[in-house]
This record gives C-alpha cells, sequence and structure tokens, in this order.
C-alpha cells in the first residue's frame, strides 16, 4: 500500500484510565433496545421503503418485541411525516411501545417535528448535532462554543414544543460523530444540554453516544464510553445510549464491551442494515447474549420468516454466513465435524442435560427456527461417514452400522465429487437404496421355507440367469442355513457375516430393516440392506444383496453347482 502515510489515528482517548469495564466477564441483562430499521436502515437503501412496506416492516419490530423503535425524519420526508400520521391515526402503535424521531437543532424542523407527533401516547424526540474536528473545521466551520450553542438552542426548542403539545415525549441528545470528537468537548455539550433539560427519576432523557463512524479498536470506544458514563452530570437520571456502526467490522464488539462500560440502550438494525457498512446487528447482539443464557428479551424463534419479511421489504440478501441468520451458519460439509456435531446430539438424546454443549453449535438452531437435516448436516465430496449417516438416520430412520456407514460415506462422497455439488438428502437416500436395498440381481431371492426347526434345515428359492432353483442348508441359526445353502449350492466364498436389524417406521406402515455385511477372501467387506414387513425376510434380502454386491463388484459368472473362490 503505497498511501499509508496519508492515514493516522483519528480518534480521542479518554484524558484518564477508563478500563474499569475489562474487569467484566460478559453482559448479564438485557439493554433497552431501539430499532432504528425505518430511519438509519431505510435511508441507506437503494430504493428506499413504500409507505406500505413500512407498515409491515413496523408490525414485524413489533411482534420481535421492540419497545422502542425509531420510524423517521418527519420533518425531512413526506413519506416520512405520512408514516408517522397513518400510525398515530388508525392506531397501530401499541401501548407499550414508544416511537422516536429525528431532528435537527433548527426551529422550523422542531417545529414540524412536534406537529407530526399530534396524538401520539409516548414519544422519543432525538435531537442531534455534528460535533467532531472534521464536522467544525470543514464543514460547519464553526468553534466548539458555537457548536455547543446549537446543541443549547435546540434542547430549549424541544421543551417549548413539547410543552405546546399534547402527548407524553421523552428528549434525546446525540453528539452526532462522538468517535471523531475529543471526549471531554463529547462531554461538556452533553452536560450543557442536561443543564436544559434537568432530568429527574420520573423524567429521564437519553443521551446517545454514537459510532457514525467506526474509528478505533472497540477497546477504545468502550474506554470513551466509560468514561462519559462516570462523568456525565445527572447520570442516575440519564439512559446511556449507544449507537455503533460497523465502518471497521466491529460493531457488535463496539456494543458489546460499550454496554460493559456503561451503555444502557442499543439503537441498531436487523441484520446490520444502515449507511455504509451498516448499523451495528441487533439479531446478533442479541443471540449472542442469547448463548451465554442471557435473555435478550427479543424474540428470534422464527429467523426464516423474519428474513422473508426482512429482504422483501429492503430488496437485500441476508449473507450466507451471517451470524445465526445466514443459510450455512450452523451448515457442517467437514467430516470430523459433522461426526462430532452427530455424536453430540445423540449424547443429548441419551443423557439429561441441562446445558447446550453440542459441539461446533453455539445454540440449537431449533430455537430460531432452524432445522437439523437441512441447515446443519450438509454432504458434499467432503463430508463423512458421521454426517452421512446422521441424514439417513434423521431423516429417514436407517441406522447403518459403523462399517457399513463408512462404506457407505465414500460412495456418497464419490459421488459429491464427480457431479461437484452438494447432495441433499433425497439424493443420498437414492443413493443408499440403490446401492444396497433388496438387490435382485444376479442373484434373486424368491422364497424360503424351513423343514426342520430344530437344526434349521433350509429350502430356498432363487431364480439365477433366468432359471428357478431350488436349494438346501443347514446351519446353526435360520439366517446362517440360508448362508450355507448359498455357499455351498453355488459356489461362493465368504466370512465374517454380520448383521443387524431394526424396526423402521416410513409414515403409517411399519417394516424391519436389516443389515448384513460379508468379508471375501480378498479382504474386502460388501454390505447389503433388506426392508420388509417380515424381519427374517428383511434378513435374508439382505443377505442376498450383499452376495449380489459382491458378484457384481467381482464380475463373476454364478451357476448353480459352480465353485467360485472370491
Amino acid at each position: 500500500m503505497k498511501n499509508i502515510s496519508k492515514y493516522t489515528r483519528g480518534y480521542f482517548m479518554p484524558p484518564v484510565e477508563s478500563m474499569k469495564w475489562a474487569q467484566k466477564e460478559y453482559i448479564t441483562e438485557a439493554p433497552t433496545w431501539c430499532s432504528v430499521d425505518l430511519r438509519d436502515g431505510n435511508q441507506a437503501l437503494v430504493v428506499p421503503m413504500t409507505l406500505e412496506e413500512k407498515l409491515e416492516y413496523f408490525q414485524l419490530l413489533v411482534k420481535i418485541g421492540f419497545k422502542e423503535i425509531e420510524v423517521g425524519f418527519p420533518a425531512a420526508s413526506e413519506t416520512e411525516y405520512t408514516f408517522l400520521r397513518t400510525l398515530i391515526e388508525q392506531d397501530l402503535i401499541p401501548d407499550d411501545v414508544t416511537i422516536q424521531v429525528l431532528t435537527q437543532s433548527r426551529d422550523h424542523i422542531i417545529k414540524k417535528t412536534f406537529e407530526s407527533l399530534k396524538g401520539a401516547k409516548n414519544a422519543v424526540v432525538h435531537l442531534y448535532n455534528s460535533t467532531s474536528v472534521a464536522q467544525r473545521e470543514q464543514v460547519f466551520k464553526k468553534s466548539k462554543e458555537e457548536i455547543i450553542d446549537i446543541a443549547v438552542s435546540g434542547a430549549k426548542l424541544l421543551q417549548k414544543y413539547a410543552a405546546e403539545t399534547e402527548g407524553s415525549f421523552k428528549f434525546q441528545y446525540s453528539p452526532e460523530s462522538f468517535t471523531g470528537t475529543e471526549v471531554e468537548f463529547s462531554l461538556e455539550i452533553c452536560n450543557r444540554v442536561l443543564d436544559v433539560w434537568q432530568p429527574t427519576p420520573e423524567n429521564k432523557v437519553i443521551i446517545n453516544l454514537p459510532a457514525t463512524v467506526s474509528m478505533s479498536m472497540p477497546h477504545v470506544y468502550a474506554s470513551q464510553i466509560e468514561y462519559m458514563s462516570e462523568h456525565l452530570n445527572y447520570r442516575e437520571n440519564v439512559i446511556l445510549s449507544l449507537h455503533p456502526h460497523n465502518d471497521r467490522g466491529s460493531g457488535i464488539a463496539d456494543a458489546e464491551l460499550g454496554m460493559l462500560a456503561g451503555g444502557q440502550r442499543v439503537e441498531g438494525t436487523l441484520f446490520g442494515n444502515g449507511e455504509r457498512t451498516g448499523n451495528v446487528d441487533i439479531v446478533t447482539l442479541a443471540l449472542n447474549m442469547y448463548s451465554h443464557g442471557v435473555d435478550p428479551e427479543l424474540n428470534f424463534e422464527n429467523i426464516p420468516e423474519i428474513i422473508e419479511v426482512y429482504e422483501r421489504m429492503t430488496k437485500m440478501k441476508v449473507y450466507d454466513r451471517q451470524p445465526y441468520g445466514g443459510k450455512l451458519v450452523f451448515a457442517a460439509f467437514s467430516g470430523s465435524h459433522q461426526d462430532a456435531i452427530a455424536k453430540g446430539m445423540k449424547w443429548r438424546e441419551e443423557n439429561e442435560c441441562e446445558h447446550w454443549t453440542v459441539p461446533y453449535l453455539l445454540i440449537d438452531p431449533k430455537d430460531i427456527g432452524r432445522e437439523y437435516e437441512g441447515d446443519v448436516i450438509r454432504i458434499n465430496s467432503q463430508s463423512g461417514k458421521g454426517g452421512i449417516g446422521y441424514v439417513l438416520e434423521q431423516q429417514y430412520g436407517l441406522d447403518l452400522p459403523p462399517k457399513m456407514r463408512e462404506s457407505f460415506g465414500y460412495s456418497v462422497k464419490d459421488v459429491s465429487d464427480r457431479q461437484n455439488k452438494e447432495l441433499m438428502p433425497e439424493e443420498i437416500y437414492d443413493i443408499f437404496i440403490k446401492q444396497y436395498v433388496n438387490i435382485q440381481s444376479p442373484i434373486e431371492f424368491k422364497n424360503y421355507r424351513f423343514t426342520h426347526y430344530d437344526d434349521y434345515q433350509t429350502i430356498v428359492n432363487i431364480n439365477l440367469n433366468g432359471e428357478m432353483h431350488e436349494i438346501e442348508g443347514e446351519g446353526n441359526g435360520r439366517l446362517d442355513a440360508i448362508s450355507n445353502a448359498l455357499q455351498s449350492n453355488l459356489g461362493i466364498v465368504y466370512t465374517d457375516l454380520v448383521y443387524k436389524e431394526h424396526a423402521l417406521e416410513i409414515g403409517s406402515k411399519s417394516n424391519a430393516v436389516s443389515y448384513v455385511g460379508i468379508t471375501a477372501e480378498d479382504g474386502t467387506v460388501y454390505w447389503g440392506c433388506g426392508i420388509d414387513v417380515d424381519i427374517m425376510t428383511s434378513s435374508v434380502k439382505a443377505l442376498f444383496s450383499a452376495i449380489n454386491n459382491m458378484v457384481k463388484n467381482k464380475k463373476l459368472q454364478i451357476e448353480k453347482g459352480s465353485s467360485v473362490t472370491i
């Protein structure tokens, strides 16, 4: 990078060390949340929302549980003025929800702002003016005292028009571009505004400290917040609010450390929409708290529904890796990750677990409306036996033996690799059915019967090369007798027959499923699966499937009475 010399740090540290926040481990209670989606978020959209879209979005925010919602800048836009009046006149604002409006420190703008609020039950009027060195020098060309005069005059005008307007109003002040302002000056201007408003326990005010442009590492913002928190006048009657932006990608960290440092309220948006790189993402902030066992007091139990409305209203997309909301944030493609998740889920089924500890999953996806099958275990060429087996078991009730699961895993990975794509559960199931289940060629099983149950003598009817044959055998058990009949009559040689069975529920129909593995003389293990309403028949079908897979793999010609070493 050639132009490094043109940059330097543009923030200001507090005049004294302010690091008490660093002694705290985690956030212990939810802040007051204020959604600014309909103002800060909306003004950043390529195509701002229509009146109808804003009304639907407002209802979404209410449903999520926001108790403070910034609805716009009514004096600056006819659309926002109309939106506010619609909310009030159609009685769309619940009694426990406070709307917030933004205003500059100018008489006619403040006057129109209060006119727009006529009839509102509860409202926050948010006054702001820019205070940073860059804004003072380059934009306003005003001294510090002149900037203070703008804020103080605006504070007095809020008092004046509030007294003349019916309703319950709370005041808020923001030294905009706080992060580029000398901390001592931020404190001075905020205290001058507080001296005008004289907050009381019954009439608290909000001081909002925005990272209008994120300029520092998060610990610096936290130290700035702590200094302000400890030195503001009327502190017990001040609600200290944070408004981080994400220019440096640290909006979440700024907000979290800012709360440790004294922040009691957070302004942000769903999924971080907003100017430039966006506002702080309230979804992530809230669910981070949730992952620590702290109630965020917002309801994100149906993230897919929230995303659908968000994307439709804003015409923006939630990125696949967006924390909690993205399509892939719970997805595990890696074989070792899938295996750990599958074992963790099984552990929960077998043990009484008070807390969520499943490897690789920060929270239970089901808590926010996500599904394990489609959202967590995803299958491609990087996947392993654990994940593939988990999909078959969860989706289709097939609990494969470990070695069969491993063998099938290689088959699935090979298909994914050759097709260069992710495989859906139904595709995995289809591969399994075609490769293992009730294989009828080249040796087709027709039926069997036992002539002597004491010593398990059996007669098996098969179709071989288009001809029906009846073969006999005996053994230590029924499946062993049928296996011996096949080996002795067809000359097939294998050892180490492995067997597993379990019930299989498919819809309202109950079946039995069996798995059989056999080992050829070269050490290769071949697998088969049988599904039938009868458990013994499913076992026989599994055995035939395993033998047929072995015969086809070796490309052997089998005839009755032949002798074949495999």
